[in-house]
């Protein structure tokens, strides 16, 4: 069973501009994903030819906070109109919002409201995304090294999450970098999570460079996802080992070799 690979354009190739970037991706033969749209040309990079897999699916807002949940909800149908000229089919949230990477508002303990707050909002983007044909995926984030300050991160949060809502068109962005700093045990996870998964996406750990710069033995979960049955998208969300183009060029090969 082969899979669909697709690379993170925002973090290779990081000399040349954005459309440059996808339009390397896509000439050595994998789909390309970006985080915001709202600061790029969408024409752009359409004119590509690249296939889209995924992109930032709201601009604003916690989705676990009943003051701002709103927003989540109103950026959403904005991301919505912008996937629609690249023909991205999956719209990527977080349980909260993210700035340069940080909790936009920390908090530091989970609370029964936003667990209810949260399956209320996603049920509200599902029904945006049946409408419109797109699936919402809810992240996962670490909490130790990148994202510290953000609640229901983990792994088993966003599953308990997407199965409690029950929607088709809300999913998990299952980060299996993210889930090794915080919970490891990757192969039984992508068990438990089978029907739950929207799209995989990997680094290696530590450092969040290419599969094989780490401890994450990628061609084992290869075998794994296909005992599974699964034909999706995995992304490499990583940076590159290596400085340049030629860094990029061959972060891409081994994410190809991890994987084939």
């Amino acid at each position: 069973m082969s899979f669909q690979l697709a690379v993170c354009s925002e973090m290779v190739f990081r000399d040349l501009p954005i459309v440059d970037r996808v339009r390397r991706i896509h000439d050595l033969g994998f789909a390309a994903e970006i985080w915001s749209w709202h600061d790029k040309d969408l024409d752009a990079l359409a004119a590509t030819g690249a296939v889209f897999t995924s992109m930032t699916g709201y601009l604003h807002g916690d989705l676990i906070d009943p003051d701002s949940c709103d927003e989540v909800v109103r950026t959403a149908d904005l991301s919505i109109k912008a996937a629609a000229t690249l023909g991205v089919s999956r719209l990527n949230v977080h349980t909260a919002e993210l700035v340069d990477g940080q909790a936009a508002r920390p908090r530091q303990r989970a609370t029964g409201q936003m667990w209810l707050t949260a399956a209320r909002t996603l049920e509200r983007l599902g029904e945006l995304g049946a409408a419109a044909g797109v699936t919402f995926v809810v992240e996962n984030l670490n909490t130790i090294v990148d994202h510290p300050g953000v609640p229901l991160a983990r792994a088993k949060d966003t599953l308990a999450l997407v199965e409690g809502v029950g929607h088709p068109n809300v999913k998990m962005m299952l980060d299996l970098y993210h889930a090794q700093i915080g919970e490891g045990n990757l192969i039984e996870l992508l068990r438990r999570c089978g029907p739950s998964i929207g799209e995989i996406q990997v680094a290696d750990v530590p450092g969040r460079q290419e599969p094989g710069t780490g401890e994450i033995n990628y061609p084992a979960i290869a075998d794994a996802l296909r005992e599974m049955g699964y034909g999706g998208t995995i992304g490499m969300e990583a940076w590159a080992a290596g400085a340049g183009t030629a860094g990029s060029e061959a972060a891409l090969q081994a994410f190809r070799a991890a994987f084939s």
